[in-house]
């Protein structure tokens, strides 16, 4: 049983943050930037899904220590907008469907069996934990009640997200339900680029034959014009 934190009748304050870092190197927070922002875009076009990045969550009413910041959360049925941190009592009572973590050299085993214990309690149906040092993912999904592992993981496709994950070469591949890979921010940005570039070239091409017709056109008038001068009667 969960015990509340504060004395009768006092306000409970619930911190915005854990005091932790939200990675701790460049690999880990690149790919917690990766899966939060391809699911932002995945589930852009729904207003009930919401997606967020390391925010706290409590669970229950009245507790402040009983709570979790996971690398990425999602939750459906809940609404897109800003929250300072995740109370689930505030949210129709409804806990993240599904959490990733991204392991680094600093999260330790006792650390990571707190958080499955925590998620398996608190009623996550899909937890997947990524090592990108070691390319490995574990995945566990609730049977019966209990988040139970996931084996094999290789192309296992999320029943909540339909995303399907495959390790490819050295390190995670995750693709949308329409086949296209979750891409990272730079891949992102250039391809942005690409396409303001063809979108430029392609203005450039219309606006030269635009001119080409003008030219035609004005080419056109002006032998008109001088045959008429000459007497030549045109039907």
């Amino acid at each position: 049983m969960v015990q509340l934190q504060s004395p009768s009748g006092s306000e409970v304050v619930y911190p915005q943050s854990d005091g932790k870092p939200m990675a701790d190197n460049t690999k880990q927070f690149r790919w917690i930037v990766t899966i939060e922002q391809n699911l932002e875009w995945l589930f852009a076009d729904d207003p009930d899904v919401f997606v967020a990045g390391d925010l706290l969550w409590y669970p229950v009413e009245g507790d402040n220590k009983t709570s979790t910041a996971p690398d990425v959360m999602v939750v459906l049925g809940r609404p897109k907008g800003d929250r300072g941190s995740y109370q689930q009592w505030k949210e129709a009572n409804q806990p993240p469907q599904v959490v990733f973590e991204i392991l680094s050299p600093g999260n330790t085993r006792s650390e990571m069996n707190r958080k499955l214990l925590f998620y398996n309690q608190f009623g996550v149906d899909e937890y997947y934990l990524y090592d990108p040092d070691q390319n490995l993912l574990s995945g566990w999904q609730r049977r019966e009640g209990l988040l139970d592992w996931i084996e094999p993981m290789a192309d296992w496709v999320s029943p909540r997200l339909q995303i399907r994950f495959e390790l490819l070469g050295d390190e995670l591949q995750i693709f949308r339900p329409d086949g296209e890979r979750f891409l990272s921010y730079g891949e992102i940005a250039r391809r942005a680029e690409q396409e303001r570039q063809r979108a430029e070239q392609e203005r450039q091409r219309a606006e030269q034959e635009r001119q080409r017709a003008e030219q035609a056109e004005a080419r056109a008038r002006l032998l008109e014009q001088r045959l008429r001068e000459m007497g030549v009667e045109l039907e």
